[in-house]
């Protein structure tokens, strides 16, 4: 997506005469008039369209918020680009869903839902067009997407409240009456998701590895205590059932898997070496 900022060369926090400088510079920079190299007047259209959004204070807090999908265009019946369908490219990543609302603010987006490659097809495709609907982007933290979240919002200047589902995956789109909604998540610094389900890396020393023990590893729900039975291998893997992602739909919980990676120290005292030696004569 078009980062307008970067497209005038200028910082988030510019003021509105910073902008409207930078845009002077930059068009008189492209305009095919006075550029004759390929690309000028696309350029010019570029520069055109961050100064249309920049210049005028509401359109401006909506692109901080939501980012550029708001203006472009790319809604129901819009030209799909990338795998799955997705305007913005790339396919929906993990779930896929839509959620389609018949409220206003504060409404609940599980009224009605549906799968959007699924049974009842896609809620954009087919049949006649109408006017397009206008699509934003809300960036959210893992924590929020796992754990489901509310948040206040302002479109046009008017303040929305909206549901973000406990389940959620990067992509989602959510439908309401009047406007989409595709969520973009962040990645967590601890677990690596795939689909409903989460896995995370423990470190373990060898001699746990070996003797077996108690252990604490984190879980999206905070950390549990895990039994190592004695003899683990290196790259172990245990499941802990229902200790995922919950399912937008409800119902079902996707597991965790813990995988040990046994740490070998670089280090050894004198004392540590001949322990060592005189295990390795008994192996």
């Amino acid at each position: 997506m078009a980062d307008y900022y970067a497209t005038l060369g200028v910082a988030r926090t510019a003021t509105a005469d910073e902008v409207k400088k930078a845009y002077r510079n930059k068009a008189r920079e492209f305009h095919p008039d006075v550029n004759k190299n390929a690309g000028a007047e696309a350029k010019l259209k570029e520069i055109n369209q961050a100064y249309e959004v920049l210049s005028e204070p509401q359109k401006r807090q909506t692109y901080d918020q939501f980012g550029s999908a708001a203006f472009e265009g790319n809604a129901a019946g819009g030209n799909q680009q990338g795998a799955g369908g997705n305007p913005f490219g790339g396919g929906f990543g993990n779930g896929g869903y839509s959620y389609s609302t018949n409220g206003g603010a504060g409404v609940d987006p599980f009224d009605i839902l549906e799968q959007f490659f699924g049974g009842g097809g896609s809620p954009f495709g087919g049949g006649r067009r109408g006017p397009r609907t206008p699509t934003y982007q809300m960036h959210i933290s893992f924590e929020d997407a796992v754990h489901g979240v509310e948040k206040d919002i302002s479109l046009e200047g008017k303040s929305r409240k909206v549901k973000i589902p406990a389940g959620v995956g990067d992509g989602t789109r959510i439908k309401f009456d009047d406007f989409n909604l595709i969520v973009s998540v962040a990645a967590s610094p601890i677990f690596q998701r795939d689909g409903q389900d989460v896995i995370v890396e423990k470190e373990i020393s060898f001699s746990l590895a070996a003797l077996g023990g108690n252990i604490k590893v984190p879980t999206i729900d905070g950390e549990v205590e895990l039994r190592i039975q004695p003899g683990t291998q290196p790259d172990t893997v245990v499941r802990l059932r229902e200790r995922g992602i919950p399912s937008p739909r409800g119902g079902h919980r996707g597991d965790e898997y813990v995988k040990f990676k046994v740490k070998v120290p670089s280090k050894l005292s004198g004392k540590a070496k001949k322990l060592l030696e005189e295990l390795q004569n008994e192996l």
